[in-house]
């Protein structure tokens, strides 16, 4: 283990001398030790310096969890730069905002990954970015761009460059930027220094006891501080291992935990119980797994107790935000059984944390007030918002996170809500107003309240509450369909109301806690279905007709070369005839 706190460059050269042979980091395409990481790192590090980039510079990784991602992390902050981690479901005005807002001059990112094409997405926002002036390709560049690979393969090292710049690092620079919408709906940029996170992550390595024969696998992305923080530099501490994965599969991950023999995983609940239900169906070999994190979203019990006893994983509960670096409080292995899954633990070492009412003051044990917390895990910070930065950390360096939260006469804390509306989808964060404002431009909306309600597999989905507009109607597909493909899909309602007015406060405020109540009734009642997006639906017809149609071709009702035919009609057919066709089938089987 390393010191308190430190440095990330002093971490990859720790690794360097102690790990040189051990893998360090691993995707599904290839793997690296300490040593080949180190020196992809310092070949990127010296081709950014020649580039021009100086301490202090601002340079986004906008890229799925990869090799070339850890690379990008440890060579910007060799060299003094600032990470903006980038989420990599971003459309082009969310990464054009953060790009500008954080005056970056330089950005990594994937060529293309699934359906996203980074390099349209760049080619539309670079000529908005004046200060932008390097963009680096993981795959093969548009013009005007640079080449990862080229990089790493022509690149002379530096040395004497490199280490000058290290002399300069200290720990209270910042590393990272981190945006996080607030209240206002505009993304703030959460300033972490090495201190914050380096620290941070040491406590989390500390609490699960990771030691360098651990193998930590990383669903969660590298653009949250569970990715950057509480995985890659957890493990650069304890010297260990990760496996990358690039997008969350549920069957894919217990295949890498089996093939990689795993020794760890973190995750957000919806992981873990996508996990259990493949569990349901198929046998993998989990044994290796010992212990992990879960975060990032509500967990249910019987997800906590699944993945304990089914999955061999003795996880620990870790409660946090961006702005702390981010964890404040966490279960450990010798709390009682109860505790640990139905609280989220309790402060990490020297963090304190209180429980204040609305005038901040501190509330007796047992009361629910706003969880606030003090210590070197509170960021600096946000980045060019000082008003913001004195609305959330006070003059003794309370931090106030918005969650409810209620601690016991033993100091374990239970998170009971949300002082703020901030609604989390699968363990990625919906800021309501910011959506509310994307529907308020719709020509047949008036006015819309967008709130959080109970989803057992994602935590929470969004629900909106929608008044059409004068003389006009809309259904709640069509608000549905709006979104999609126009917002993060984690943003896209799944259950809409069309009303005519919304619960009003005397301040003339929507009353969210009285809308969020009526939607779960109706909910309950079943006034309310769960909606997709028509594209989605659409896609899966198609697969529902090829399956259709492969039954009735193997039974031998139907020609092979009428197949394709069969499957256009059948993907034409809605919901009811569908169903009506296979009971036909069913009924003539039997």
């Amino acid at each position: 283990m390393v010191e308190d706190a430190t440095t990330l460059d002093r971490l990859l050269e720790k690794n360097l001398r102690e790990n040189p042979d051990r893998i360090a980091v691993i995707d599904s395409r290839r793997r690296l030790t300490y040593k080949e990481l180190n020196e992809e790192v310092e070949k990127m590090a010296t081709a950014l310096i020649n580039m021009g980039v100086e301490k202090g510079d601002k340079l986004g990784i906008w890229m799925p969890n990869n090799v070339e991602w850890t690379v990008a992390w440890f060579a910007i902050t060799a060299i003094g730069g600032v990470v903006i981690p980038m989420d990599t479901w971003y459309k082009p005005a969310e990464a054009e905002y953060i790009l500008g807002h954080s005056d970056s001059v330089g950005v990594f990112i994937n060529d293309r990954s699934g359906r996203a094409d980074y390099i349209a997405m760049m080619n539309e926002v670079w000529p908005k970015l004046p200060a932008l002036k390097h963009v680096i390709v993981n795959g093969e560049p548009g013009e005007g761009m640079l080449s990862f690979q080229e990089i790493v393969k022509s690149t002379d090292i530096d040395r004497e460059a490199i280490d000058e710049r290290r002399k300069q690092n200290d720990i209270e620079d910042v590393a990272f930027i981190l945006y996080t919408s607030g209240t206002t709906g505009k993304p703030k940029g959460a300033m972490l220094t090495y201190h914050n996170i380096t620290k941070n992550a040491k406590a989390m390595a500390d609490i699960l006891f990771a030691k360098k024969e651990d193998k930590l696998l990383v669903p969660v992305p590298f653009s949250h501080c569970f990715g950057n923080v509480l995985s890659i530099t957890m493990a650069s501490i304890a010297g260990m291992s990760i496996y990358a994965m690039s997008a969350f599969d549920p069957e894919e991950a217990l295949k890498i935990i089996e093939m990689e023999k795993c020794t760890m995983i973190n995750g957000v609940p919806t992981m873990f119980v996508r996990m259990l239900e493949v569990l349901d169906r198929k046998e993998y070999d989990t044994t290796s797994l010992r212990t992990g994190a879960m975060a990032g979203a509500p967990c249910p019990i019987d997800i906590m107790k699944g993945t304990i006893e089914r999955m061999h994983c003795n996880v620990s509960i870790a409660y946090g935000l961006t702005e702390a670096s981010p964890l404040i409080t966490m279960t450990r292995f010798d709390d009682p059984i109860e505790k640990r899954v139905e609280t989220v633990g309790k402060p990490i070492p020297d963090v304190e944390v209180k429980i204040v009412d609305d005038d901040r003051k501190p509330l007796p044990v047992g009361e629910m007030g706003e969880l606030a917390c003090r210590g070197y895990n509170v960021m600096k910070g946000y980045y060019k918002m000082p008003e913001a930065t004195a609305e959330t950390i006070d003059e003794e360096g309370w931090l106030y996170s918005g969650d409810l939260a209620v601690m016991d006469e033993e100091g374990y804390i239970s998170i009971v809500g949300r002082k703020k509306d901030m609604v989390i989808v699968g363990g990625f964060n919906v800021y309501p107003r910011e959506l509310e404002e994307f529907y308020i431009a719709h020509p047949k909306i008036l006015d819309v309240a967008v709130v959080g309600v109970p989803d057992h597999d994602l935590g929470e989905v969004v629900a909106a509450a929608v008044i059409p507009a004068p003389g006009l109607e809309i259904t709640p597909q069509e608000v549905v369909d709006y979104a999609y493909g126009k917002v993060a899909s984690a943003k896209v309602p799944r259950f809409v109301m069309i009303t005519d007015n919304l619960p009003i406060s005397g301040r003339g405020k929507v009353q969210k806690f009285i809308l969020r109540k009526q939607f779960q009734e109706k909910i309950e009642a079943g006034e309310l279905n769960k909606l997709v997006p028509t594209a989605v639906r659409q896609k899966q017809k198609v697969k529902e007709a090829e399956t259709l149609s492969d039954r009735m071709v193997s039974s031998g009702k139907v020609n092979a070369d009428k197949k394709e035919k069969l499957e256009k009609f059948i993907a034409g057919l809605d919901d009811e005839q569908e169903a009506a066709l296979e009971d036909i089938m069913e009924t003539k089987r039997d």
